[in-house]
């Protein structure tokens, strides 16, 4: 098996600084040979032909694809998995991907599609970094023209995500492993150092927060960060974590409750038999053993699982086991029920 292409999902509102960074990794790649997918619209926002025209080797013009056919987090199917099997057919094969979301994005559906068999067994999702305005958050704006950026929402007809841009900016945070705070050179120390405070305190693990002047950060700090992000889906919470509907229609996906089991050996086989019997992609979820206090987390992938117990059920916590099953949008899920609850 070829091992896995790291992937860098770079995130952050229009205007942000996501292209500079971008450019700046591209000139400074230290030899690796890069990929790139550029998903964005409007004149005042991300134009794919600004990076092909930095002309650097480490990432030639045809190595770049630039979507624009809506918010990649809402076309997943449709565009985003073409575009990177494009990429992965180029010889050679890429070091590294980096892929530039729209700046209405929400990251975590598209770290979601990494976790898909076809996506998985050749990608990882090597970290996410959201691209901070400085200037603009530090003034509770978010976004340097939120003109352009209520623009774009209108100019995209693919969008079936319409919540707050504070709940958009804080979804990109709560996706990240690096945060970068653009623009730092517009703030004065005392004013960047609350702004770094605040952020660090919107996000409910460690995350590195950096500073950044026109996105100049090493490319060995952007690159590497080993997140594994698809394993990490549970420690990204998001506004829209039990919003179904959100997932793209080529896919269904909805939660079986299952009650405390005496045997997991027995739950995994079971598990094992109707995910093979109905073509079942997917199934995550945790369940209570009896007489044990920690909370068994299962997770299969076709037929395959694992299974392990990952932490203590909390004193208040209600045990009910809770599994998601993602399929294909002719899943049969009424069928699933009957077999998980026989």
């Amino acid at each position: 098996m070829p091992e896995r292409i790291p992937v860098t999902i770079v995130t952050g509102f229009l205007g942000a600084g996501k292209t500079t960074l971008i450019r700046h990794l591209l000139k400074h790649a230290r030899g690796r040979r890069l990929a790139l997918i550029v998903n964005e619209f409007g004149d005042l926002g991300v134009d794919g032909d600004i990076l092909k025209a930095c002309g650097d080797e480490t990432c030639p013009e045809d190595a770049i694809i630039e979507l624009a056919n809506g918010c990649i987090c809402c076309t997943v199917a449709d565009d985003f998995a073409p575009a990177i099997e494009t990429l992965l057919k180029r010889d050679p094969r890429p070091d590294h991907i980096v892929v530039e979301t729209s700046g209405l994005a929400l990251p975590k559906p598209l770290v979601k599609a990494f976790d898909w068999p076809t996506l998985r067994s050749k990608l990882t999702v090597d970290g996410v970094v959201a691209v901070v305005d400085s200037a603009a958050v530090a003034e509770g704006r978010f976004a340097d023209d939120p003109d352009a950026v209520a623009a774009q929402r209108l100019a995209d007809p693919s969008l079936d995500h319409d919540n707050p841009l504070e709940e958009v900016y804080e979804d990109q945070l709560l996706c990240a492993d690096l945060i970068v705070l653009n623009k730092a050179d517009l703030l004065d120390e005392p004013t960047l150092d609350k702004l770094r405070q605040e952020v660090r305190g919107q996000v409910p693990r460690a995350v590195k927060v950096l500073a950044a002047r026109e996105g100049r950060i090493d490319a060995g700090v952007l690159l590497g960060l080993g997140a594994a992000a698809e394993d990490d889906l549970q420690s990204r919470p998001s506004h829209h974590d039990f919003e179904l509907e959100h997932d793209h229609d080529d896919f269904r996906s909805f939660v079986v409750e299952l009650p405390r089991v005496a045997d997991p050996d027995e739950l995994v086989r079971r598990l094992s038999e109707v995910a093979e019997a109905h073509d079942v992609l997917r199934m995550k979820g945790f369940v209570a053993v009896d007489e044990k206090p920690l909370r068994l987390l299962v997770q299969g992938v076709g037929g395959r699982f694992r299974r392990e117990y990952d932490r203590p059920w909390g004193l208040q916590e209600d045990r009910r086991g809770r599994l998601v099953v993602i399929g294909e949008r002719h899943v049969d899920e009424a069928a699933i029920r009957a077999a998980l609850s026989a």
